[in-house]
């Protein structure tokens, strides 16, 4: 059994997509790009589009009942790999103990011309 997970906190789905998926004990959380929901605005450093998409993840998983200490897998999707220390760096701030696995590539573009897209798989 499925159910969909969708708040306001976070921006709405780009396409024709859920926010996540809950499905039994484990939630799927779409690739989150930095678009704050509030205004729809978009900073310009990888430091603030980091800080953005994952605090989208964190509202996302907040509206399943969960938290960032549930995840145990990110993608992480740069526009440019040399951004990676950067990110990381915020990327840390939010995971701070038993941090998930990850993988982190770099694509040849995002969505609305973003820097970064972050989804991540979380469980209870």
């Amino acid at each position: 059994m499925k159910k969909v997970i969708a708040t306001e906190h976070a921006p709405k789905a780009v396409g024709p997509y859920s926010q996540a998926i809950m499905s039994g004990d484990t939630l799927y959380v779409s690739g989150q790009i930095p678009v704050n929901p509030a205004d729809g605005s978009v900073k310009d450093t990888i430091e603030e589009q980091s800080r953005q998409a994952l605090t989208n993840v964190g509202e996302i998983l907040k509206a399943a009942g969960m938290d960032y200490s549930n995840v145990v897998k990110t993608t992480v999707l740069l526009a440019d790999i040399a951004d990676f220390k950067a990110m990381n760096a915020v990327y840390a701030e939010f995971f701070t103990a038993e941090q998930p696995a990850r993988a982190c590539f770099q694509v040849a573009a995002l969505p609305l011309g973003v820097k970064v897209e972050i989804e991540a798989i979380a469980v209870r």
